[in-house]
């Protein structure tokens, strides 16, 4: 049984900074991309960053230049740095993986709780 299990998550002060961490586990097959989505109230699910197990990345316009995604395929596990935090970054953060054998699937993790301070 796959499961993704997120940390990191908390509290900081606008232009600090948090970084997240994802573990998949319970597949011998890798996972790619796997990926940061995050949801505000009242607002639809958006993607943050996602990285292949190549290491191509790609990340929201709104987090570029201040985000940085990264993974270590050994471990199976995707982290996000994010520095120069915004108010606006303020969300619940959902780490996503896609794996492509043996089946197409997607597995989300439970969501960890991001709070960026004025």
């Amino acid at each position: 049984q796959v499961q993704l299990v997120e940390s990191g998550g908390g509290l900081a002060q606008a232009g600090g900074s948090l970084r997240l961490s994802c573990a998949a586990s319970g597949s011998s097959f890798s996972f790619s991309p796997m990926g940061w989505y995050r949801q505000a109230p009242g607002k639809q699910r958006e993607l943050v960053a996602s990285i292949t197990s190549g290491g191509t990345t790609n990340y929201a316009d709104s987090v570029k230049g201040r985000f940085t995604i990264s993974r270590d395929n050994a471990k199976n596990t995707v982290y996000l740095q994010m520095n120069s935090l915004k108010p606006e970054d303020t969300a619940v953060y959902y780490c996503n993986a896609e794996q492509r054998l043996p089946l197409l699937r997607y597995y989300w993790g439970q969501g960890t709780q991001v709070t960026v301070s004025s």
